[in-house]
């Protein structure tokens, strides 16, 4: 385990930590908004968090020639994360655009301001 300082170990675990929380941030704001778009983002978190998990094994146990193998899940993970991400972020985006289509537009084509029942504005 000493192969990272102490305070490399503290950045190390503290991001698996804040990558959990976010997870499950991102899990709650979607059955509040009953929006599966940002469940799919939490699972498509995951593949992220294993990556961590492997880099902090590998280092856990002095970076040995025998778990070279995580070294590789570890990418592979990293790779398949990056496109997950990339795929719960589009489906976020496309559907915020249906949603957004539903509000009143203008002639400028953007959506119409609220106005008070006094036109004070």
């Amino acid at each position: 385990m000493h192969a990272l300082s102490i305070p490399t170990w503290i950045i190390h675990v503290s991001s698996v930590i804040e990558w959990i929380a976010a997870i499950w941030l991102i899990w709650t704001y979607g059955e509040i908004t009953r929006n599966r778009a940002w469940w799919a983002l939490s699972f498509a978190m995951l593949p992220a968090l294993v990556s961590a998990m492997c880099a902090c094994t590998w280092h856990f146990f002095d970076n040995p020639e025998s778990l070279d193998w995580i070294v590789t899940l570890q990418a592979a993970m990293t790779l398949i994360g990056n496109f997950t991400l990339l795929a719960a972020g589009w489906w976020i985006w496309r559907t915020s655009r249906v949603a957004n289509s539903a509000l009143p537009v203008n002639q400028n084509n953007s959506p119409s301001p609220l106005k008070s029942k006094n036109n004070d504005f």
